[in-house]
């Protein structure tokens, strides 16, 4: 009976060891592969204490402070959204003091030069200034709005992609507390990349609603935006306050919570979008790719 018990245990020892070795042996070859694992059990880095997933998203509307009519009805929208006043507007001071006493999060929308000759309406930012005559009107244009927390660029195509202007840019909003979102006009901007050098919060506008006028193309791009915030944890819509982008978003903003998805001021998305970044910094990098990591790619290339 001693002898079966211990035959028993050392082969279930042998098994053990045999099974670690297998899983090892596995390990190993989806290393080899490129192909990362996950510990099983470990949270995303978008799970709250409960384990429950979270997706955030921040809804920006432009180019607020000449439509009384149509502003009116974009600040009564449902929801945490952020408003983006232009500078030097007729409406802008009673309308900021509105959205502020609502709650909401308030920006200075800052025109710039476009590589199209747009109109670009008082304290534009153009390359005919001097850095002193760029940089007072920011100035400018930041007292004329008040309770702004943050700024982003309206047009700006040419203006963003120029290391020189946006290095003037950041300068002087390294001054301040304001937060940066690069609007992205233009695939070449380099304004995200100076507000991260200047050391300033920023994040980047991942859609635009309304860049065709017409309900399915606004309801696509707002269907996107979850999509996008599910894919990534978050994401930032950009929209103006036509009466058919605000059609959609009376509909659509009140369906978010049912999707998972928290409407939120840019500002706290921003501070979010820093911890989680800095979490999956500290993280394991054992995270799902089916794709074979260059150095396995290369190992499994025939030699000549």
């Amino acid at each position: 009976m001693i002898k079966f018990e211990l035959n028993r245990q050392f082969i279930v020892r042998k098994k053990s060891i045999l099974q670690i070795l297998s899983c090892g042996l596995v390990f190993f070859l989806l290393n080899a592969w490129g192909i990362e694992t996950t510990p099983v059990g470990e949270a995303s880095s978008y799970s709250d204490s409960t384990n429950e997933p979270k997706y955030y998203v921040a809804i920006i509307i432009d180019d607020l402070g000449y439509k009384k009519k149509h502003d009116m009805r974009a600040i009564q929208l449902p929801g945490n959204v952020t408003y983006a006043f232009l500078p030097h507007t007729p409406y802008i001071k009673d309308m900021a003091v509105s959205v502020h006493e609502q709650g909401h999060e308030i920006m200075l929308h800052l025109p710039m030069q476009s590589t199209e000759p747009f109109f670009l309406g008082p304290g534009a930012l153009t390359n005919e200034m001097t850095e002193q005559e760029f940089k007072q009107s920011i100035v400018r244009s930041i007292h004329s709005i008040p309770h702004i927390k943050g700024v982003n660029n309206h047009m700006g195509s040419l203006m963003t992609s120029q290391q020189q202007s946006m290095s003037w840019l950041m300068d002087e909003l390294s001054k301040t507390d304001l937060f940066f979102v690069d609007s992205r006009t233009s695939v070449e901007t380099v304004a995200e990349q100076s507000a991260n050098l200047y050391k300033i919060k920023n994040t980047r506008r991942n859609v635009f609603l309304d860049h065709e006028l017409n309900r399915p193309a606004i309801e696509f791009q707002f269907n996107r935006l979850i999509k996008l915030a599910k894919k990534n944890g978050s994401a930032v819509a950009i929209g103006h306050p036509f009466n058919i982008t605000l059609d959609v978003l009376e509909k659509k903003i009140p369906q978010l919570e049912a999707a998972g998805i928290q409407l939120i001021k840019v500002s706290e998305l921003i501070d979010k979008q820093s911890t989680q970044q800095q979490a999956k910094r500290k993280s394991p990098t054992w995270q799902v790719s089916l794709s074979p990591s260059q150095t396995a790619a290369k190992n499994l290339k025939p030699s000549p």
